[in-house]
Order: C-alpha cells, then sequence, then structure tokens
C-alpha cells in the first residue's frame, strides 16, 4: 500500500505503520517535531496507523490546524493537573477556541479562584515536564461507562455518542475526547491562565453552574508574551472604558443594549456619517429613509415573521401587527417598486443609514458591540446581470478607500451555497459564486473561500477586518441576493419590452456606526486622528490673569476656522491642566506664555510626543487644515 508524500513522491506503507514510522523514515528530526499527520484531510494521531492509500502529510508547528491541535491538548493538561490538586473535581468539557482553550469543571463544594492559578500552572509545567505520552483508546459504550462511572457530565455525553468511542490518557489522567492530541505533554510549554467564569453546563440556564477556566498556550515564548501584551493593551483600550472615560456615549439599564450618544460621541458619530455620505454620493448613490416601523404583512413577504420572528419588536396599531425593523432591504425594496424601471436605468445605487433594532439575549449584549438598536450603513444595488462584475468590482474599490482612511487592513472570505438549506437553482449559485470570485481575482485580491455558509439566498463576500492589535472584526459584506427579488417580484423592463428581475446587491461596509465607532475606539486607543477627533486643540494659557485675552483670541480664531477648540483657562496648575489635554487624548494642546503673547505665536505639543514646536498663527491653522483635508492617519510632521 503506497501514501502519497506533499511533493509527489510515493510511499510504501509496512504492515501497521502508523505517522511517527513514516516521519522517522523520512527525518529523524522531522519525527521530533510532528505533531501528527493529515490523510486525504483527515486529522490523526501520529501514533495512529495508517490504514488506506492517500495524500498524505505531517502536521508541524507553522500548519494551520498546529494551534489548535496544542490548545485541545493543553485543555487536557490543566485538567489533569487539577485532577492532581483537587481529586474531587468532576469535569465537564474542554475545547480548544480561538486564540485559546477552556475547561467547565465542577470542584463541588471547594472554591476555586484565579488565586490558585499558580499552584495549577506549577502543577501543568511539572506535568508537561515529564514528557508523558499521550496515548488514544477505543471503547464500547458500556466499557466507556465504566471508565466515567463517577461523572454524571461524562455519563451524559456518552449517552449521546455513536460508537467506537475514543478517550484519551496520560499518565493517570483520562478523558473522553475524539482527538487527535499531540504525542505527550513535552510539546506544551508555553502556557498560561487567564480568567474564570461562571458557566452552565452545556450553555443550558436550566442546568448546574460549573467552573470555566480559560488559558492559552502558543509554540513559543515570544509568541505567547505578544499574546499577553495584546491582552494588556486590549484591555487599557476597551472602548466601553474609554467611551466612559471621552465622554463618547453611556448605556442605560432604562434602555439595555440602547446606546446613548453623548456630545463628543456626535461629533465622532456625525463625522463618520458625513464623510460616508460624501464618499456614496461621489460613487453615484441616491440616499433614502424608510419607515422604522412597517406592517407585519412586509415581513411576511420578506420571510422575516417566519424566520426572524423572535427577534423583532412587535406592536398592535389599529388592531394590525407591526414590526420594527430588524433590516432595511424590505423598505428600500417598497421604494424601489414604486416606480417603473427600465435596463438603461440599471444600476441604481441606494443608501441608506437605517436604524433597526433587533432582540439581542441580555448575557450577549457587549457595549457597542452587541447591541440591540444600531444604524447599519446599508446600500442596495439593483442591476442587470450583464452589470453584476462591474459593480462587484466597484464596491471592492470603494472598501477599500474606504478602510485604508482608518489604517485598517482585511481579508476577504467567499461563502458559497449552503449543502441544504438554500434556494434558487444551482447553476444560478454556480454562476453568482463565479461573478464574486472572478471579480476578487481580477483585481488581484486573494479570497479565502468558506464551503457552505453563504446565506440561504446567495453567496457572499466578508470582510475580516485587522486592527492595530492584529485583532479580527467582522465588518462590510457584499450578500447577492437571489430571494427578496423574487419574493417582491421585482422587475425592470428589457430592451426588448419584456419584464426581467433585476440582480439585487446588499452591502455594508461600516456594518453598523454603533460597532465600527467601538471598532475605532479600540483601534486607536482612544487617540482619534485629528479630522475625527471630537475636539482638536486645547487652548492653555500659562497665567489666566496674563495670557487669558490672547488665549482667547485663539479661540475664536479656530472656531471660525472650523477646527474643535476647548480653552481650559482654569486656576490648575499648567502641568495639570496638559495632563488632562492627554488623558482627553485631544491631538494638539498649544501653550499660551510670554513670548507666545508678544509674538502673536503658538507653541504645540502633539499628543504622544513632549516635543515642543512653536509657529506662527497661520502656520498651526494651515498644518492642521491638511491634517483634517487629507484625513491623515498621523500628525503632518511625523
Amino acid at each position: 500500500m503506497f501514501i502519497t508524500l506533499p511533493d509527489g513522491r510515493k510511499f510504501e506503507l509496512q504492515e501497521k505503520q502508523n505517522g511517527h514510522d513514516v516521519a522517522l523514515a523520512l527525518s529523524p528530526s522531522l519525527a521530533k517535531k510532528a505533531l501528527a499527520y493529515r490523510l486525504d484531510n483527515e486529522l490523526f494521531d501520529l501514533a495512529e496507523p495508517i490504514k488506506n492509500p492517500g495524500n498524505f502529510s505531517l502536521v508541524l508547528n507553522d500548519d494551520p490546524d498546529a494551534l489548535h491541535l496544542l490548545r485541545h491538548s493543553t485543555s487536557h493538561l490543566l485538567a489533569h493537573a487539577i485532577q492532581n490538586l483537587f481529586p474531587q473535581a468532576l469535569f465537564g468539557f474542554g475545547p480548544a477556541i480561538e486564540d485559546g482553550f477552556y475547561y467547565d469543571i465542577d470542584f463541588q463544594s471547594q472554591v476555586v479562584t484565579d488565586a490558585d492559578f499558580v499552584k495549577i500552572e506549577a502543577e501543568m509545567r511539572r506535568i508537561s515536564q515529564q514528557n508523558v505520552p499521550i496515548s488514544r483508546r477505543v471503547l464500547t459504550r458500556e466499557a466507556a461507562r465504566e471508565l466515567f462511572s463517577k461523572n454524571p457530565y461524562k455519563q451524559e455525553l456518552i449517552a449521546e455518542i455513536s460508537e467506537p468511542i475514543s478517550a484519551y490518557q496520560q499518565d493517570n489522567f483520562v478523558d473522553l475526547c475524539s482527538g487527535p492530541h499531540v504525542p505527550s505533554t513535552g510539546f506544551i510549554k508555553h502556557f498560561k491562565l487567564l480568567s474564570i467564569a461562571g458557566a452552565y453546563w452545556r450553555g443550558n440556564s436550566d442546568n448546574i453552574m460549573l467552573t470555566r477556566i480559560y488559558g492559552t498556550v502558543f509554540f513559543t515564548d515570544q509568541d505567547l508574551k505578544d499574546y499577553l501584551y495584546r491582552i494588556e493593551e486590549a484591555k487599557k483600550r476597551d472602548h466601553r472604558k474609554l467611551g466612559k472615560e471621552l465622554g463618547l456615549f453611556m448605556i442605560s439599564d432604562y434602555g439595555p443594549g440602547m446606546p446613548f450618544w453623548l456630545p463628543k460621541g456626535m461629533i465622532v458619530r456625525n463625522l463618520l456619517e458625513n464623510f460616508w455620505y460624501d464618499i456614496h454620493t461621489e460613487e453615484g448613490y441616491q440616499f433614502i429613509k424608510t419607515p422604522i416601523m412597517l406592517n407585519k404583512q412586509l415581513w411576511e413577504i420578506s420571510g422575516h415573521w417566519l424566520n426572524y420572528r423572535d427577534n423583532m419588536y412587535v406592536a398592535q396599531i389599529d388592531e394590525q401587527d407591526f414590526a420594527i425593523k430588524p433590516m432595511n432591504c424590505p423598505g428600500g425594496i417598497l421604494v424601489y417598486k414604486s416606480e417603473l424601471h427600465s435596463y438603461k436605468d440599471l444600476p441604481i445605487r441606494v443608501g441608506e443609514l437605517g436604524l433597526v433594532h433587533r432582540h439581542e439575549a441580555s448575557g450577549a449584549l457587549n457595549g457597542l458591540f452587541r447591541v440591540r438598536a444600531f444604524t447599519q450603513d446599508d446600500a442596495h444595488i439593483y442591476c442587470r446581470p450583464d452589470q453584476l462584475l462591474s459593480e462587484i468590482q466597484r464596491l471592492l474599490k470603494l472598501f477599500d478607500k474606504i478602510y485604508s482612511v482608518f489604517g485598517l487592513s482585511y481579508h476577504i472570505e467567499l461563502s458559497t451555497r449552503p449543502e441544504n438549506k438554500y434556494i434558487g437553482e444551482i447553476a444560478v449559485w454556480d454562476f453568482s459564486e463565479k461573478v464574486l470570485a472572478e471579480a476578487c481575482s481580477s483585481l488581484g485580491k486573494d479570497y479565502k473561500l468558506n464551503p457552505g455558509d453563504g446565506a440561504f439566498y446567495g453567496p457572499k463576500l466578508d470582510f475580516k477586518l485587522r486592527d492595530s492589535l492584529g485583532r479580527i472584526w467582522q465588518c462590510g459584506t457584499i450578500q447577492l441576493d437571489m430571494n427578496l427579488p423574487e419574493r417582491f417580484d421585482m422587475t425592470y423592463i428589457d430592451e426588448n419590452n419584456e419584464k426581467q428581475r433585476p440582480v439585487m446587491l446588499h452591502r455594508a461596509i461600516y456594518g453598523s456606526i454603533e460597532r465600527f465607532i467601538g471598532i475605532l475606539i479600540e483601534h486607536f486607543a482612544g487617540a482619534f486622528p485629528t479630522w475625527l477627533a471630537p475636539v482638536q486643540v486645547s487652548v492653555l494659557p500659562v497665567n489666566a490673569q496674563y495670557h487669558s485675552e490672547f488665549a482667547l483670541e485663539l479661540e475664536n480664531i479656530f472656531k471660525a476656522n472650523k477646527i474643535r477648540v476647548s480653552l481650559d483657562a482654569s486656576s490648575e496648575k499648567l502641568g495639570y491642566r496638559l495632563r488632562k489635554a492627554v488623558i482627553d487624548k485631544i491631538p494638539y494642546a498649544l501653550v499660551v506664555g510670554d513670548q507666545e503673547v508678544a509674538n502673536k505665536q503658538v507653541t504645540y505639543r502633539r499628543y504622544g510626543s513632549q516635543k515642543q514646536v512653536t509657529v506662527s498663527i497661520d502656520e498651526f491653522i494651515a498644518l492642521i487644515k491638511n491634517e483634517i483635508d487629507d484625513k491623515a492617519l498621523l500628525a503632518v510632521d511625523d
């Protein structure tokens, strides 16, 4: 029996050879580094015998699946250490997650806190240093029940698992698991326990509350240090904390998940909206505003009443059911249908900053990231099939143009037809997916295929933004809709005077104004670029008695030039007022003293710099105006 190696060579297998045997035959050093093997895209433990021919590759540290393997194995190492330290503990399950792992544990009557992390980590290190082999056992259901007879959580899981059932053992610790895992505990070296929380067993609030311990692990100490640094930075950048400190927004118990925008936050919001309107006007969009509440019949036609009813706010008006809109699309379609359209009218590009409401679970609410009331930067494009490629290309360029202003890079994911729940003909899906892929390729844009994750009504491109800490955010999307044009009987008249269906593109770039502002707060750590800063200049007279008159003159000059300015002439010492300008993250602090009054000049200090620069008033106005007009990410003298 032969397997095919990544370079195309054939390798003849001897009876019962496993992945480690193949690695050893290829290179002893390779065998020491290998974590698992892949056969025809399925992962196996390195010690698992190779049972059939296929394409074979070894999983090393740089493999896309390597970190997941390491993290899952580390969750077992955590449970192993806890079993040694807290013998009465009962284990639920412990998966790998993005950026780490967790384990849900019933400590019975014993209270465990993050103060116990030091001794738990010490025990994890001890087990790691022993380099204990991790081996797989295949069990019958009865054998599994016997093995985990004292653990009701495992018993519940065993009842739901099809035979054969697998478990993994390392020394005296055994866990129910499908695997695969790294070969031994010696591969697990650079880990850190992060936090502790309560979690209902299997996420059901009717079940017992378990203790969930979160952690992370990497292959190198430097990667771990870099991640821990990003976590600390993320805490400092938390948009909920900064939003309060900078006076941007608030949340009230009288409206959970419904942000209140404060004066400074409204400046940021209005600037983003004005930028959106300006750039879309240049791109040939028209703008509409649709009602916030519409009749149930509309939502029945769109399918929301059947598929989304639990997330909608409803009310009765004149003995009829109405719903507050969770999406803008149906209202926009009514605008399209309000008049006849010729093929010559298309494409029609229509934008709406529409306020929508969705009933999210209270436990899921999170600052501006998960809310119940938010404004989507929706736009819908109605075009002919022959215009589809050029419209998507145009959209991709627009996404680039907007995201680059904020210094946000991204990658694209193309989500294709779901395996079962989809509408429309497969041929139409194939055409639509091909057009989306071709649009990306034609502009040199790489994309990751996300098979089966398209919406039921059509494929889509999702834009995953990367911020200054390397975190990924889902924001923009381009969705190709085969559903609503049919449901709403949307038409245009073609050159033969016959009715045809337009193609409908849904797209959002910010995603939602609220969430995008939350991302920007954390991306910039609250220190917005000058064009977006609520206050752009702080004027600070050294001595109010002697310097306030000129400071007031400067304030009026800046206001006349549409520069957002605050005058701090309080009795506090200059050092205190300078620190306050820094805490408020104001881009420019201007100190006004004897020299500035005498020479009619300004001395400025830019946020993040100790350097003081003295220039004429006109020079400073030109400098800051250029920075604002260019929407510069950094000050012009950087």
